[in-house]
């Protein structure tokens, strides 16, 4: 009977078009991190860089440990006016301005580099 479960199992993650279809919309997905001193303004910063550029907001994860600001933001870049790169690279320097450091990175990259 258990083996019955593994066969369905096996069959739905390697076959249809829905899982391609995952694959596509994951692709989209960036990883992005903010750390540094805390001051006022560095959410609104960040934000207001992705609005600007059709970036999407999927969850945000924000703590403050003394004096210490750390944000880590998943992000659907599906819609981005830029490509992955020129986005990275624009928000680094948005960091440097304000004094934090943005990191961004492609989920599966991201994924592959913490499974170990």
């Amino acid at each position: 009977m258990w083996q019955n479960a593994i066969q369905f199992r096996i069959s739905l993650n390697f076959s249809g078009t829905e899982d391609s279809e995952n694959m596509e919309k994951k692709a989209d997905k960036t990883i992005i991190t903010v750390v540094g001193k805390d001051t006022v303004g560095i959410i609104a910063r960040v934000c207001t860089y992705l609005a600007e550029n059709h970036i999407n907001v999927l969850d945000i994860s924000q703590t403050i440990v003394q004096d210490f600001f750390n944000m880590m933001m998943i992000v659907d870049m599906k819609e981005a006016t830029k490509p992955f790169g020129q986005c990275a690279e624009e928000l680094e320097q948005v960091g440097e301005k304000i004094g934090v450091a943005i990191k961004c990175q492609r989920e599966e990259i991201f994924n592959k580099m913490h499974r170990i």
